[in-house]
């Protein structure tokens, strides 16, 4: 079940938008303002982010900022603000589309499941692809070159972490969290082995998982 944040001070409109796309199959946490919606991000990983501009404490802009500086999650503003000088602040900032206010439920739940889509790399086959090396979201299945690759469970969530953050550098702390989860009691060792193994599954198609010094690892095309 693909997971949502949804960031809006309006409690009203903050329910109504969280029980439409609960009843179609995503799952929604809430946040009243933009200091709560960063604490919230610290914790969970969410496939896209609804994001109102005008909020006490921190604004809809200020969290993109921060958002943009660590990662590559879907945003789309909900606001009331529809001139072309804010909407172009949004994608300066790096949104990837805007609802203004009012909306129809139908259309904002349409254009959230494209983002997540497009920022997966998947259509309706469930394929995620980067040079030579893609998966199936659905099967589970690994294919390199063309040809099957054989993965345990724990390097097939590994590549497809790397491979939903594509072309970003993610430290051995961001995979130990997303991969292995906050209980886990190990460190970055971990990890650097699992990349290991991963790579040789691979074949040539592993020298796309490249080491960035003193930071950790990033997926290229080639």
């Amino acid at each position: 079940m693909e997971h949502v944040l949804i960031v809006e001070d309006e409690p009203r409109l903050r329910s109504i938008v969280r029980d439409y796309f609960f009843a179609h199959g995503l799952e929604c946490d809430l946040a009243r303002d933009g200091e709560e919606a960063l604490d919230l991000m610290r914790d969970h990983d969410y496939d896209a982010i609804l994001l109102d501009i005008l909020m006490p404490n921190l604004d809809g802009f200020g969290v993109c900022r921060a958002v943009r500086e660590k990662g590559t999650v879907p945003i789309l503003f909900l606001t009331a603000l529809g001139g072309e000088e804010d909407m172009l602040r949004g994608y300066e900032l790096g949104c990837d589309d805007y609802v203004t206010k009012p909306f129809s439920l139908a259309v904002l739940l349409a254009k959230t499941q494209a983002l997540i889509r497009r920022s997966r790399g998947t259509g309706d086959a469930g394929l995620l692809s980067c040079g030579a090396i893609t998966l199936n979201t659905r099967s589970r299945l690994c294919s390199s070159g063309g040809k099957d690759v054989k993965l345990s469970p724990r390097e097939y969530d590994l590549l497809l972490c790397l491979m939903r953050n594509r072309g970003q550098v993610l430290t051995r702390e961001q995979l130990l969290d997303k991969v292995w989860g906050l209980d886990f009691e190990g460190d970055g060792r971990a990890v650097d082995a699992r990349i290991r193994s991963l790579r040789a599954a691979l074949g040539e198609a592993g020298g796309q998982i490249k080491t960035v010094f003193k930071s950790g690892y990033r997926l290229e095309e080639v």
